[in-house]
């Protein structure tokens, strides 16, 4: 055991060595990390022995051998694409080695005060889970963000191109108008457009990076319209008013919902209120459950119940518009 635990303590000394290091390159010249910021997000790899293509190549941590490692695991292209519709400017590498700092600190902290090896893991993965759940969190604030700002973005758009504008210049009008993420997004747009990628290509990437089905829409709406024709202008404009009848409907079904958002709460909640209250009374009677091994049984039944209990009820709760 005391092996595993200069093992661990190596390991966590080794991270937060490499974290270190990386916040020093970034407080010491955070002018040439934005620059490079910039060039990776528009940059083109070339390869003079085959044709040209237009492709941005995927930095998982600007630490040399965590980048090679990192790059051999198919699975975090995924994990990349969820940071990119985040907007967070750190490399994936950075979140990779906390989940794994906190989860060993996890280990070793909750040695120190839980002794069962089944009360141990639980902590230990989910401090290990907190900052994958941090980035989800903030992909999904962005996307809100990015939906509401979408009719604005269209509903300028139609009117450029009604004042005579190309559809690339009322793109640019956009980019330049709104703030991130939806100026952010466009303007990567209109980069890809400018190193050579077709319209519909660079559309199709914009789909890929944004989460959000009325952009759907937007894109296959522009993709018809450059095949058959007809009224650009017009078509956004449709498509700005029934994203805002969808926030109308949407804010409805929210109002309608919750009640059903509060019952939920309580009933997630009461276990642990009942159990914080029945230790307060009675610290014997609920501290069998921590040191009898049928309590422990009973806590994983209950646990798993909870879990399945709340996805029923989000289920119930949570409508698509």
């Amino acid at each position: 055991m005391n092996i595993i635990l200069v093992a661990g303590l190596f390991i966590t000394f080794l991270i937060l060595l490499e974290i270190g290091y990386l916040v020093f390159r970034t407080v010491r010249n955070p002018e040439r990390v934005a620059v490079r910021r910039r060039m990776n997000a528009l940059s083109v790899p070339w390869d003079e022995s085959e044709s040209v293509d237009i492709q941005r190549k995927i930095i998982y941590s600007e630490i040399p051998w965590l980048n090679r490692i990192l790059s051999k695991f198919p699975i975090l292209n995924k994990m990349q694409r969820l940071l990119e519709r985040s907007g967070l400017q750190q490399p994936l590498g950075v979140f990779i080695l906390s989940s794994v700092l906190l989860f060993l600190l996890g280990i070793l902290g909750g040695r120190l005060i839980i002794f069962n090896l089944l009360l141990l893991l639980p902590l230990a993965v989910f401090l290990g889970i907190l900052p994958l759940l941090y980035v989800y969190y903030k992909k999904v604030e962005r996307m809100k963000k990015f939906q509401a700002q979408l009719p604005e973005a269209l509903d300028l758009l139609a009117r450029s191109l009604k004042a005579g504008h190309a559809f690339t210049g009322g793109m640019r009008m956009v980019s330049d108008e709104f703030d991130d993420p939806i100026g952010v997004e466009f303007n990567k747009t209109l980069g890809e457009i400018n190193l050579g990628v077709g319209v519909p290509e660079a559309l199709k990437n914009l789909t890929n990076r944004v989460d959000c089905i009325d952009l759907n829409f937007f894109v296959t709406s522009i993709i018809i319209q450059r095949e058959t024709g007809g009224n650009l202008a017009e078509i956004l404009e449709n498509i700005a008013y029934l994203i805002r009848e969808r926030f109308k409907l949407y804010g409805k079904i929210r109002t309608l919902a919750a009640e059903g958002k509060i019952s939920a709460y309580v009933l997630v909640g009461l276990p642990f209120f009942l159990a914080y209250f029945l230790y307060l009374q009675n610290p014997t009677y609920i501290a069998t459950l921590i040191t009898d091994p049928i309590g422990h049984v009973l806590i994983g039944i209950a646990v798993v119940l909870m879990i399945m209990g709340i996805f029923v009820m989000r289920k119930m709760i949570m409508i698509e518009v």
